[in-house]
């Protein structure tokens, strides 16, 4: 019987790299000469945080340090572990019968869900170097760990593996006897591999899995052969892997991509980001309150009746849902990114906010103000105010700013699409007031 054939790991474990040169990818961190290499072949490592997406080698590139480090390792899941656990490693670190090293090399998978207090616990061993710290997470650990933390560590990023990353890593799963599926006679389709590669979307875990189903739940056929075409690995993968985290910075970084599409007049873009984010199931009426927000933003009065389309489509979202809410905002966001700019209405509301916080704007005058009291009309309440509607074209020259504030000017219209005609207007109209 086979060696792999009785073993319950799974195939992405039992593939995970022993040493460097079995690592994958990476290459901008872990390349001829990069220092997170030079740092471990010297086993002079100093406190880490890898961050990256799942399946990237944040744990394998952790286990090759900890089969070559001179240090004691320990390793600890911040999803189960607690400030006694830290305690007891720290414990086990100042032993000098356990370790007489004096120090430990600390593997802490999932470092972002460990809490402020059980963060702080590592500080004083990561400090002064008694504990060498390797923290693994999928967030961006500028969010997610505390800066004292952060400031003690050197932060590398991981990529997204490329398809040829993935694809050589699936050939080393086919020919390895030992830990791999070499043992089994599978013959692929040609493309077969390239379509795993594809979907996996740069996760090797992903790929391997789907390889490994795919194997061992296609039977062989009379010669042995075990034969898997696309259909086969497209059942095993079903859905195409999209990293995606509705509380997490891919969420962010998603829609921060959707709206600079937009903003941009870019629809191709617009329109990608927009099924990402619903195939990670992102909240259709989030989505719809960001493209109505955009509208008012970057489009403005540009196009006046983009609001309007926007919010239409915002209604229309939360009557209908899903699967036909994809149309609606996929209308929106469309219109929105080929709609003509301008963001002159925030840039005028802004200033003008800013004016009414920092500097001495005045009284409201007089001829404005509301006089629902005949008393109040005796005290010069709205007395001399001349009411538009009585002088030609419904336009009346009069101050309707503070005295304060007269011959301020927030608002600068665009000459894009119908803001170019209230441009004209306006230059008309304040040459002559």
């Amino acid at each position: 019987m086979d060696s792999t054939r009785g073993r319950t790991e799974p195939l992405a474990y039992r593939m995970a790299p022993r040493t460097l040169d079995e690592l994958v990818g990476q290459e901008h961190i872990l390349g001829p000469g990069k220092m997170l290499r030079r740092m471990v072949e010297a086993d002079r490592l100093s406190s880490i945080i890898l961050f990256g997406p799942p399946g990237t080698g944040k744990t394998s590139l952790a286990r090759v340090v900890a089969a070559t480090t001179r240090s004691g390792f320990a390793k600890l899941n911040a999803v189960t572990a607690g400030v006694a656990d830290i305690k007891r490693v720290i414990a086990d670190t100042e032993n000098p019968i356990l370790n007489p090293s004096g120090r430990t090399l600390l593997f802490v998978d999932e470092i972002h869900r460990f809490n402020k207090l059980q963060q702080d616990a590592l500080l004083p061993q990561v400090e002064n170097g008694t504990l060498i710290l390797i923290g693994a997470t999928t967030e961006n650990p500028f969010f997610e760990v505390n800066k004292a933390l952060i400031s003690r560590s050197t932060v590398f990023q991981l990529q997204p593996l490329s398809e040829q990353d993935i694809l050589r890593i699936l050939d080393m799963a086919l020919q390895d006897k030992e830990r791999g599926l070499g043992q089994f006679q599978v013959e692929l389709e040609p493309d077969a591999l390239a379509r795993i590669s594809s979907m996996a979307n740069g996760d090797a875990r992903i790929a391997l899995n789907a390889l490994e189903l795919a194997v061992i739940t296609t039977q062989p056929d009379a010669e042995g052969i075990i034969r898997i075409d696309q259909a086969v690995i497209e059942d095993c993968m079903q859905k195409r892997s999209i990293a995606f985290d509705r509380d997490g910075e891919s969420h962010y970084d998603t829609i921060s991509a959707l709206i600079k599409s937009m903003r941009g007049s870019d629809p191709d873009a617009a329109v990608f980001y927009l099924a990402r984010a619903l195939h990670g199931g992102e909240d259709i009426e989030f989505l719809a309150r960001r493209i109505l927000i955009c509208a008012a933003e970057d489009v403005g009065l540009a196009n006046p009746q983009m609001l309007t389309l926007a919010l239409s489509a915002y209604q229309a979202v939360t009557m209908v849902g899903m699967p036909e809410a994809r149309i609606i905002l996929s209308e929106a966001a469309l219109a929105v990114a080929t709609s003509p700019k301008s963001n002159a209405t925030v840039v005028s509301i802004d200033q003008a906010a800013d004016d009414v916080a920092n500097r001495r704007t005045g009284e409201i005058p007089m001829h404005l103000r509301n006089a629902p009291v005949d008393g109040m009309a005796a005290l010069g309440y709205g007395k001399g105010y001349r009411y538009a509607h009585d002088y030609p074209g419904n336009i009346v020259d009069q101050d309707y700013l503070p005295k304060e504030m007269l011959g301020t000017v927030y608002y600068q219209p665009t000459s894009n699409g119908y803001e170019s005609r209230i441009r004209e207007w306006l230059e008309k109209r304040r040459q002559k007031s």
